[in-house]
């Protein structure tokens, strides 16, 4: 990997808690180096310390030992060079979706400010709907104002913790065409968590397999298929069985229609 092309620097990072006077260990000696503009996608057991991971990378959770740095700066603090979609929109529900996307702009001309809220909420394809309030508007929806707030501060980073996992099957699949639009346009390094191995697939250019708590980076695969993606393809379905290969250890075979 180029290193002056390297954007986050993740060195034997653990985290732990005290809970009834025992240590939990909740990620042990994670080491990750992502490069500017990478989608890395990360997938892992519930309760491996995906979320802490991410909330660690956004400055929301202290971590006990190693390093996180953002083009050679450490994060110990939430700042706006790194953005985050939780699984729930968490609008502010008595404000519209513009004054949502807005929030946290301060110390901008007002018609700046204007600009750019506009601008995201036509990037997230929600122009038309800039007055209305986050219960008017369908999940999907919500989550794409959820993202525009993220994104108008142009971070760095954006991390996102299971974004689509409330959604209905097609509508989740729409937005992970969404996201890949917005990736695509902004350029911005993006990590998402998910259960989901073919949203996995579908989004990343990297997977990050990690262990049962406490979580360790246990591979990194190299997803190496062109985009867009069919997710019926071999090379997809082969991606797909190595992955859960790693998690159930089972010599899985492949469909006769994949072959």
């Amino acid at each position: 990997m180029d290193i002056e092309n390297e954007c986050l620097n993740i060195d034997g990072l653990s985290k732990s808690y005290i809970v009834n006077n025992e240590q939990i260990d909740i990620i042990k000696n994670i080491n990750l180096n992502i490069t500017e503009g990478e989608f890395i996608s990360i997938v892992g057991y519930s309760g491996c310390g995906k979320s802490t991971l991410l909330k660690i990378i956004a400055g929301l959770v202290s971590y006990d030992i190693g390093s996180v740095k953002l083009n050679g700066q450490e994060i110990r603090q939430p700042s706006t060079d790194v953005g985050m979609v939780f699984q729930d929109h968490r609008l502010l529900p008595w404000l519209t979706i513009k004054d949502n996307i807005a929030f946290g702009l301060y110390d901008m001309d007002k018609y700046e400010k204007e600009k750019i809220v506009m601008e995201h909420i036509q990037l997230v394809g929600l122009k038309g709907f800039e007055n209305v309030y986050p219960h008017q508007l369908s999940g999907g929806m919500a989550q794409r104002a959820a993202i525009a707030r993220a994104l108008v501060h142009k971070p760095k980073v954006l991390l996102l913790d299971e974004p689509f996992g409330a959604l209905d099957a097609l509508t989740r699949i729409q937005m992970q065409k969404e996201i890949l639009k917005i990736w695509n346009k902004e350029k911005t390094t993006m990590i998402l968590v998910t259960h989901d191995i073919d949203e996995a697939i579908y989004l990343g250019d990297k997977v990050v397999i990690m262990s049962s708590r406490p979580g360790t980076v246990k591979k990194r695969l190299s997803v190496g298929i062109g985009r867009p993606r069919d997710r019926t393809s071999y090379d997809f379905s082969v991606l797909r069985k190595d992955i859960y290969a790693e998690f159930f250890k089972e010599d899985y075979e492949l469909p006769d229609y994949a072959i």
